[in-house]
């Protein structure tokens, strides 16, 4: 049987892919997780010898595409390129998800990272995160920031940063970052916590002004920026990451391979280069690596969100 197990896996490392795989995204085309995932996926072409055919099913930060991969085939051909907010914040959120991040899925590897930062109107007259508070103290509840998701980095990173400057900011629902930073251009909105590749081209430009990450490193897109933690708000640390997951049962040959051909096409310099143009920084591991780092996700997400009593509203 053991003889099988390995002559059966040799066929699957040898013939996979054999037809396309495809890449499932949880959110809407032309976002940045969708433009990071489609880069990689055209470079792993020539490595693999397949399409990697990207399809969005956005949604719920990311759990209807998790929910989708998590019970299609398992033979490597649908797969996830998930973030964060699905598989290691989601959990602690909410008590209906329909998938189990450690159980449902096995880990291809790890890909990118990028900063979330808090930015608000150029012209207002705050500097920094600790200026930003010292007004918020002055004026509860007057400053308003945009939501784009709940439970998304974005949301998390304002209710931390209320708890440890122990302020009370507005939040702001919108249907994404776009119409948020058009109202604060306009002066209909304070700040927002944004994604670096979603800020980035307002931030050089000097429309918006970048007051702290939420990462635990300055971002080296912006190292000009500090880190909450740097500010003294210890407890405002959420690094944003994307990686790709397979359904539970997928043969390690096949995760093997897949892996392989996305780390080659992560070391590539004109990737890195039209990743990091696009803010995005390359972070590619192993199966095992990306596997032991969202367990630790997970259970430090899980006890953020317990200990706060953070509410995925």
């Amino acid at each position: 049987m053991a003889l099988a197990l390995i002559v059966a896996g040799n066929g699957i490392a040898q013939d996979y892919p054999a037809r396309p795989v495809r890449l499932v995204v949880g959110f809407a085309p032309g976002g940045a997780t969708d433009f990071t995932a489609r880069l990689i996926a055209d470079k792993m072409r020539a490595t693999l010898g397949e399409a990697v055919a990207v399809e969005n099913k956005p949604g719920a930060n990311g759990a209807i595409a998790a929910e989708y991969v998590a019970k299609a085939e398992a033979d490597g051909y649908t797969l996830f390129f998930t973030t964060v907010g699905a598989v290691a914040i989601n959990p602690a959120l909410r008590d209906d998800l329909p998938y189990d991040p450690l159980r449902d899925f096995a880990a291809v590897g790890k890909a990118v990272v990028n900063s979330t930062l808090l930015v608000v109107n150029a012209a207002m007259m705050v500097n920094s995160a600790r200026e930003l508070a010292e007004l918020a103290r002055r004026k509860p509840g007057a400053i308003t920031i945009g939501i784009t998701g709940r439970g998304a980095i974005s949301d998390l990173g304002r209710q931390l940063f209320e708890d440890a400057a122990g302020i009370t900011l507005q939040g702001v629902p919108y249907r994404g970052a776009a119409p948020a930073i058009v109202d604060i251009l306009s002066g209909h909105l304070d700040g927002l916590f944004g994604d670096v590749p979603t800020v980035l081209a307002q931030v050089r430009s000097g429309k918006l002004k970048a007051l702290a990450a939420t990462s635990t490193q300055r971002s080296d897109i912006f190292p000009d920026v500090p880190t909450f933690v740097e500010q003294g708000f210890g407890g405002v640390v959420g690094d944003n990451w994307a990686g790709v997951l397979a359904p539970a049962a997928t043969p390690q040959p096949a995760i093997a391979k897949f892996n392989a051909a996305m780390v080659a096409a992560l070391d590539d310099p004109q990737l890195r280069e039209r990743l990091r143009h696009a803010g995005t920084m390359p972070a590619p591991s192993s199966p095992e690596q990306f596997a032991k780092y969202l367990r630790e996700e997970i259970a430090r997400w899980g006890k953020v969100i317990r200990d706060k009593g953070i509410k995925g509203g």
